[in-house]
């Protein structure tokens, strides 16, 4: 275990709090004009999957675990598991669903992600920025609109709700950050 300044957890990170491990799902500090500064860190309980909110101030040091960050690639869903294979050893890890959580809509087949690693099992998983994914329904195209600062709703194929500009038309492929579903721009391919 290593001790760090609260201010500088970020998502992702593994901390041990009162003997426990826990993930963290994010991590703000704020600072006030008066007052002390404060960092409000949430995280999930890696045990039981309790969500638990924590508050230090920015120079508090706090216990982050030691994790170990590997490659793997996406394989399949096994009902509530997901199944990845290190690239390097072909060894197949088990990944509960809520470890993945929010990640899980944006998983392909073959896509190659980064799980932070404690003691052989996943604590945290890590998605590329971006990805590609094909519009399935959305308002039709209005002719002679161009692109401009105004977006329509629309559903990719993996279910999620994005904004996508007014040209943007059902079967086009777009791409889109994983952390938010945001729409970057329409895929080259």
């Amino acid at each position: 275990m290593v001790k760090v300044i609260a201010s500088s957890v970020r998502k992702g990170n593994v901390l041990e709090l009162d003997g426990h491990l826990c993930t963290v799902i994010s991590a703000e500090s704020f600072f006030p004009g008066k007052g002390t500064p404060t960092t409000q860190i949430d995280m999930r309980r890696i045990a039981d999957g309790v969500k638990m909110t924590q508050r230090y101030k920015t120079t508090e040091q706090v216990e982050r675990a030691y994790v170990e960050d590997r490659d793997f690639t996406y394989l399949y869903q096994d009902g509530e598991q997901y199944v990845f294979m290190n690239p390097e050893t072909y060894d197949q890890i088990h990944v509960d669903k809520d470890v993945v959580g929010d990640a899980a809509p944006y998983l392909q087949e073959n896509m190659k992600v980064s799980l932070s690693v404690f003691e052989d099992k996943a604590v945290a998983i890590e998605l590329p920025q971006r990805v590609t994914l094909e519009v399935v329904e959305t308002e039709p195209v209005t002719k002679g609109q161009t692109a401009s600062s105004s977006y329509k709703p629309a559903i990719l194929s993996n279910g999620v709700r994005s904004a996508v500009p007014p040209h943007v038309g059902v079967g086009t492929r777009v791409v889109v950050m994983t952390a938010d579903g945001s729409y970057v721009e329409r895929a080259k391919d």
